[in-house]
């Protein structure tokens, strides 16, 4: 066994020499994060330019990509940096600062889909006095709600890694990750454990049982409602599902990924499936919104047409 030290370069490990093929894989890559910025930037300027789509929804899907371009940020330059070395280490204050950025994305996600899953319950379930409870006052509280907990909960993560002694500095992942960290330590890590769990029950848990309540409550007005009711439910319900299966799908994947020996798992998938929910909501929530929601399509090829000229 290694002595406990302080670290100061992580090793990720699960990069592997690809040849030439590394360039194919950069081309890829980068292809995917020009697409993401774009798609995202642009459904954001539609949404800020056009007061038409200053309404509750639009605000929190421009909340939901303005996320995606956040949390990509967390992963893609570095990804494409590593993709192209030889040597794929990162210094500590890297890895700890990547940690906070990949984490909040997530937790600012899940929060993000929750709190859309109760405007859309406004919405379908008491129409009629939707726009007296969902005031403008609110819909700045909710997005405060969505954005400063995750991040002060995170941020009070690092706290606990950083003064860790470990005993080794391979991280066998393409990116840094707080579970990883934590099982190289040689010191004790009974605070980082307890707090670890409190946190993901309150991420998953919380938003979990009010996106549960919404859709119960959704489907008794559907099944007692009229036919239009049932399309309306339908239409605005759609994206917001697909989005949160997709984005649920890969958290899921990441976390039994980190609990749990994969080895068994070939590596390529492996590590695609461990960057799911950091490069595929970004990428399939632009589109989804952008091309289901048909106020937002009109508007951006408005908006695209009068860009062109």
């Amino acid at each position: 066994m290694m002595n406990s030290t302080q670290v100061s370069v992580f090793t990720l490990a699960a990069y592997f020499d690809a040849g030439l093929l590394k360039y194919v894989y950069f081309l890829i890559v980068m292809c995917l994060y020009v697409f993401i910025i774009a798609a995202n930037v642009l459904l954001i300027l539609v949404i800020c330019v056009n007061r038409s789509l200053h309404e509750p929804m639009y605000m929190f899907l421009c909340s939901l990509f303005v996320n995606g371009l956040y949390g990509s940020t967390g992963l893609f330059p570095s990804l494409l940096l590593q993709i192209l070395s030889d040597i794929h280490t990162v210094s500590a204050a890297f890895c700890f600062t990547q940690i906070f950025l990949v984490y909040s994305y997530g937790s600012i996600e899940f929060l993000n889909l929750a709190i859309m899953s109760y405007d859309r319950y406004l919405a379908i379930c008491s129409p009629l006095h939707y726009h007296e409870r969902m005031t403008h006052r609110r819909v700045l509280v909710l997005l405060a709600v969505i954005w400063l907990p995750p991040i002060l909960v995170n941020f009070f993560t690092l706290p606990l890694i950083v003064p860790l002694q470990l005993c080794g500095n391979i991280i066998h992942k393409v990116y840094c990750d707080n579970h990883s960290i934590v099982k190289l330590a040689c010191s004790d890590t009974t605070l980082n454990n307890i707090y670890g769990l409190a946190v993901s029950a309150l991420s998953v848990f919380g938003p979990l049982s009010l996106i549960l309540f919404t859709y119960m409550r959704i489907l008794q007005v559907c099944f007692s409602g009229s036919r239009q009711t049932r399309q309306k439910a339908v239409s605005t319900c759609t994206p917001h599902l697909a989005s949160l299966l997709n984005f649920s799908f890969g958290a899921c994947f990441e976390i039994l990924q980190s609990r749990f020996n994969m080895s068994d798992v070939p590596n390529v998938l492996r590590i695609f499936l461990s960057l799911y929910f950091l490069t595929c909501p970004p990428l399939f929530n632009p589109v989804m919104y952008g091309l289901n929601l048909s106020k937002i399509r009109a508007t951006c090829k408005t908006f695209i047409s009068n860009a062109a000229y």
